[in-house]
């Protein structure tokens, strides 16, 4: 069970961890241990989630998000498969917690009488500074 708060937890059916060849650091050791990590999350199939925390963490997990609704979180940060599972499993729980909060709503306001005035003083300032940019006049006398 990977644990994202004290109401929510993931059961693990719904998550799959491979590991896979590195590219990270390691040298000679890279070529030969499969270290990194590779996790997958069926989003559409977990109940414990919310239809409108799915959207938001749809939305929040970009092109990491399968056409499947899988979201795929990659690790090879370190060096051991371990730290690079556990990596993997923070990022999704920091993704899923980020899903959890709620955006706030925005309220429209309507700007006050006295900032209408100034925007409207200074188009006047700005207008009276551009007519003084045209030609001069010339008195022939």
């Amino acid at each position: 069970m990977l644990q994202i708060n004290d109401k929510i937890s993931i059961e693990e059916k719904l998550i799959q961890i491979k590991f896979v060849r590195s590219s990270g650091p390691g040298g000679q050791n890279v070529n030969k241990v499969n270290t990194c990590a590779q996790l997958r999350f069926d989003l559409k199939h977990c109940e414990v989630l919310a239809p409108s925390v799915k959207n938001r963490l749809k939305r929040l997990a970009g092109t990491r998000l399968t056409s499947q609704e899988v979201i795929q979180i990659e690790s090879d940060r370190y060096r051991e498969q371990s730290r690079n599972r556990q990596d993997c499993l923070d990022r999704l729980r920091e993704l899923i917690q980020k899903a959890l909060i709620r955006p706030k709503k925005r309220i429209a306001t309507k700007p006050t009488k006295a900032s209408r005035q100034r925007r409207l003083d200074a188009k006047k300032q700005r207008s009276r500074v551009k007519s003084l940019r045209g030609r001069p006049e010339v008195n022939e006398s």
